[in-house]
């Protein structure tokens, strides 16, 4: 081989390993999932369920029926009143909770 010919297939073989990298490099959000928020206030248990992590259909029906015995959610803090919803699960979904609907 010629050394124009190490030389195409040395440029070509970088391209595959660079271009990957690049691409992650202009994009620094890829790969990452945006968290979906909530208003903990009108939705239903079943939206609560899939949106809130560590939250199942049980725990969002309690907090559904806290909703409904109380009111509407003043803080999101007030969640901890809910039977099952500790702090770890408060603060692994604070940002997924909405109060729009106060």
């Amino acid at each position: 081989m010629t050394k124009t010919n190490w030389f195409t297939i040395a440029i070509f073989l970088f391209s595959l390993i660079a271009a990957p990298l690049g691409s992650a490099a202009e994009d620094p959000a890829a790969g990452i999932e945006e968290a979906v928020q909530i208003d903990i206030n009108s939705a239903d248990a079943a939206a609560i369920a899939a949106a809130l992590d560590g939250v199942g259909l049980i725990k969002a029906q309690e907090i559904v029926a806290y909703r409904e015995m109380f009111g509407a959610f003043k803080t999101v803090d007030e969640l901890m009143e809910v039977k099952g919803i500790g702090p770890g699960t408060l603060e692994r979904n604070r940002d997924r909770i909405a109060l729009e609907s106060e």
